[in-house]
């Protein structure tokens, strides 16, 4: 497929948005779902950055790295949404604690789902960059770029999100006890 894009590019000067997007549309949905927590809502923001990318190709394109101009799109599109309907979110439930590992891998995933509970119970912003920090490994510096905000209010919102997360699971390690 990236030859298929780079022969695109090298004959048309540009990349084909919809082979680009053919090549791109699984790794924006895992990169939305991980960002939103819900599957309709990653589909809806990445919706919404490839029809605003499909009307602006030419300029995306030309980009240093359309992929990452059109995560930003993604993260732009949620960040709408958060402001939009932020008031009819309801809390999520308190996350339960997982049974001891098993030989059929269903403990891992069990781990994993606890694990997003937990995330999905942040605030918005700090679910956002502790998603960008440890899901898609950005700097501080980039995490910045894409949620609008100082450097220090990045780390700052990691900061929090870890800080609420690491009381969260010693509370829940005490009442087991």
């Amino acid at each position: 497929m990236e030859a298929a894009l780079a022969a695109s590019e090298a004959h048309t000067g540009a990349i084909d948005f919809e082979l680009w997007v053919t090549e791109k549309a699984d790794a924006l949905l895992r990169f939305a779902y991980i960002l939103t927590g819900d599957v309709t809502l990653a589909e809806d923001a990445v919706q919404d950055a490839l029809t605003t990318a499909c009307a602006r190709w030419n300029r995306v394109s030309q980009a240093d790295d359309p992929e990452a101009y059109v995560k930003r799109m993604v993260v732009n599109a949620h960040i709408s949404w958060w402001r939009r309907f932020r008031k009819r979110e309801a809390p999520a439930a308190e996350p339960t604690r997982t049974a001891p590992p098993s030989p059929d891998g269903s403990t891992a995933r069990a781990d994993a789902d606890a694990i997003w509970a937990l995330c999905a119970t942040l605030p918005d912003r700090q679910r956002a960059a502790v998603v960008l920090r440890f899901y898609e490994e950005l700097s501080y510096a980039e995490i910045a770029v894409l949620l609008h905000c100082a450097e220090a209010t990045a780390r700052s919102h990691v900061h929090r999100a870890l800080a609420v997360l690491k009381n969260t699971l010693s509370k829940e390690g005490a009442e087991d006890a």
